[in-house]
């Protein structure tokens, strides 16, 4: 062990350890999950390191060789190196400042090895707070680098929506000759093709996927360079300026600076945009993975107009039975998604005055939901959706048998007498157009006119109308 000291007073630090009594104290303060931080948080503070090293080299604040240092050991863990000298429970002390201090103590003490300095913890000619965190606060430093870890992540999501969307859209190709019974109310309604239904939750998650892209974009707004409160203090006037170019020729990413650093700093609301995007989307997943089990209830004694891939058996007791299991795994995936959206919105109604000090949590949060998330579309689109069959037989089966067949006489017939017509077909368990030709009320031609399958699903011409050709 080496003791180190700070403005609390000493504390023993292994030997080995890079990280230094700062990233000590909150391993014995914060053992909380026993989970790791989050890749791409570890990368992204770490890209912050270096981009302020560079930057304050071309301001002449930093010397060459310190920046230098700096650089290169930032460049050793974005490479994958001395990955677990980052220790900070993801639950931790407020805005981060542990994850913070976390970094600087690691990249310092490697960059004096790098420059041949003291041993370990002595910090010296590299300091983690003069030297790696100049011109820096965990108030900006910490929801920059949640909003670069944010990116990766959310355009893997996207891609993964994007997959599903274009899955469904085939689908709904496939299916569109396939005529059937639509359902409100879990009741029987009017015509409908399948390819519609399919065609109608490629919308829906299209919908999705364009909200993400729009509360995505949003993050990439950066408030580095306000410092402790959105005022600046201890930065040279270009620095905020310098530090966006750089993170964005780093990144590869269209960055950009937030129109206010004080509000910036003090709100979290790009990141309730981005919760609620994930929220909207998880929750029309779950409709659409719920359908699908709805759909293909059965074999025997469910609905079972489609047929989803068997992927594994589904009963330790029961021989030869199959289960929806990928679409039981997205609601699964989904529910604690819809649940992370409400800790992002008490985390973000719990700020005060110049900063909100959850965002910790909120870091957590958003990187498990897009995590969970996108391997969870990934997946579905691919063990699932793309190799769903449609059982015609029943469709047509379902569809000739339903009362609201009756709804489609309405224009000819008028409403009371389909109504009745639905009512007596219920009465006597013949079909819709069972009862009409027994009562008398069309011919068979009329019928066959009137309840033609490609006009079902489709507006048509009244009766009685003029229509130009």
């Amino acid at each position: 062990m080496r003791r180190e000291h700070d403005a609390l007073g000493g504390r023993d630090v292994p030997d080995e350890a890079l990280y230094g009594i700062q990233t000590q104290r909150a391993i014995e303060n914060f053992p909380i999950s026993g989970l790791p931080p989050r890749t791409e948080l570890v990368e992204a503070i770490v890209l912050v390191k270096k981009a302020a090293a560079l930057v304050n080299r071309e301001l002449g604040l930093l010397p060459a060789d310190r920046s230098a240092a700096i650089v290169r050991a930032a460049d050793e863990v974005l490479g994958g190196a001395h990955r677990e000298q980052f220790r900070i429970d993801p639950f931790q002390a407020g805005a981060g400042t542990s994850h913070n201090m976390n970094a600087n103590e690691v990249l310092a003490n490697r960059a004096n090895e790098l420059l041949g300095g003291g041993p370990r913890g002595a910090y010296s000619p590299v300091h983690p707070n003069d030297d790696v965190n100049k011109g820096q606060s965990s108030n900006d430093a910490i929801p920059t680098a949640i909003r670069l870890a944010l990116q990766r992540p959310g355009e893997r999501l996207a891609e993964a929506l994007l997959e599903l969307q274009g899955a469904l859209r085939h689908k709904a190709a496939e299916f569109d000759h396939v005529l059937k019974s639509a359902r409100t109310h879990l009741q029987d309604a009017v015509p409908i093709r399948l390819g519609q239904e399919f065609a109608a939750w490629a919308v829906t998650v299209g919908k999705g996927r364009a909200r993400l892209l729009e509360a995505l974009e949003q993050t990439r707004a950066l408030h580095i360079g306000g410092t402790a409160a959105g005022t600046g203090l201890n930065t040279d006037e270009r620095y905020a300026g310098l530090m966006i170019a750089t993170l964005a020729r780093l990144t590869g990413l269209p960055l950009r600076a937030a129109p206010d650093l004080v509000q910036a700093t003090q709100s979290l609301d790009d990141f309730v945009a981005l919760s609620g995007a994930l929220r909207g989307a998880a929750l029309s997943l779950i409709q659409i993975a719920n359908d699908l089990r709805l759909l293909s209830s059965g074999p025997r004694t469910g609905l079972a107009e489609i047929t989803l891939p068997p992927v594994q058996p589904g009963s330790s007791i029961m021989p030869g039975k199959v289960n929806p299991v990928m679409a039981e795994m997205l609601d699964m995936v989904c529910f604690p998604v819809v649940g992370a959206d409400a800790a992002v919105a008490l985390a973000a109604q719990a700020g005060q005055l110049e900063i909100n000090v959850m965002t910790p949590l909120v870091a957590f949060e958003l990187l498990f939901s897009l995590q969970v998330l996108a391997a969870a579309v990934e997946v579905f689109t691919v063990r699932c959706v793309r190799d769903i069959a449609a059982d015609e037989e029943a469709c047509r089966r379902w569809g000739e048998r339903s009362l609201g067949l009756a709804t489609a006489l309405n224009p000819f017939i008028g409403y009371e007498a389909a109504a009745e017509v639905a009512k007596e077909a219920h009465r006597s368990g013949a079909s819709v157009p069972e009862t009409v030709l027994a009562k008398g009320i069309m011919t068979a031609d009329e019928l066959a006119e009137r309840l033609d399958p490609a006009s079902l699903t489709r507006p048509r011409p009244a009766p009685g109308s003029t229509s130009e050709s």
